[in-house]
């Protein structure tokens, strides 16, 4: 068992829980950018590669909801083209994960969270751009970059943006196709997190059926807070949140 869960976690701890649950769920109804936000928040607390293993099941939790929603949107030719090397990203991030130190692995996440910033401000300012071709080499290249990134900080979520934003998939596709890439990648990842890193264990999935009912409150509350709040200032907060959250796992 992981050193942080060696005893019995604080009032601090389950506040940033709950929090990190809601912004989980959120993300899956519309308010996508609070998931990068979750990942740094854990791990300026747990340390990086214990909290990649406390968030993968929550994030698991919230895609079977996601695909149950918009199972019938997906794009598999485009899904197909991915998983496979989205695979061999996750097994790459495994070898690298299993030979560096955890203050090494929060760096490293902190580079690939603050490195799809860029992607979510161009995603903000740009609107009609040009589809990328939908080939073996594209697929390729995303699928192995947002594999290694969603094993080592849950961290895909610009990547696989842009990749389908390029695509120009229906908006009803493209949330599909994201859904599923999500599930069917999460839950290959959990396997290598029991029995490689060990960072799920029943002591930590018992706290993830706990965040449960949260992850669904924040399923909610996405719904109802992108039909209240202005979506594109929100937007925007949830970015400079990122950045910040993710500078701090430099120190």
């Amino acid at each position: 068992m992981p050193p942080e869960f060696s005893g019995t976690l604080t009032n601090t701890h389950w506040v940033l829980l709950v929090m990190v649950a809601l912004f989980v769920g959120m993300s899956k109804t519309g308010v996508y950018g609070l998931g990068m936000l979750a990942a740094p928040l854990l791990a300026g607390i747990f340390g990086g590669k214990v909290s990649a293993g406390l968030l993968l099941p929550m994030l698991s939790m919230a895609d079977i909801f996601a695909v149950i929603y918009y199972n019938r949107h997906a794009s598999w030719p485009h899904l197909w083209k991915l998983f496979p090397f989205a695979a061999l990203g996750v097994i790459i991030a495994i070898w690298v994960g299993a030979v560096i130190n955890d203050s090494t692995f929060k760096i490293i996440m902190a580079v690939f969270i603050l490195g799809g910033i860029p992607v979510m401000i161009w995603r903000e300012r740009v609107k009609n751009t040009k589809p990328l071709p939908g080939n073996w080499w594209t697929g390729s290249f995303f699928g192995i970059t947002g594999g290694f990134s969603t094993m080592i900080g849950n961290a895909a979520g610009p990547i696989m943006s842009l990749y389908l934003l390029a695509m120009q998939l229906p908006k009803n596709v493209l949330i599909g196709t994201g859904a599923w890439f999500f599930l069917v990648i999460n839950l290959f990842k959990i396997p290598f997190h029991i029995f490689i890193w060990e960072t799920v264990t029943l002591r930590t999935f018992s706290i993830n059926l706990m965040m449960l009912p949260a992850i669904l409150l924040g399923g909610f509350l996405g719904i109802r807070l992108i039909r209240i709040i202005p979506e594109k200032p929100f937007r925007w907060l949830i970015i400079i949140m990122t950045v910040l959250a993710s500078l701090r796992l430099f120190f």
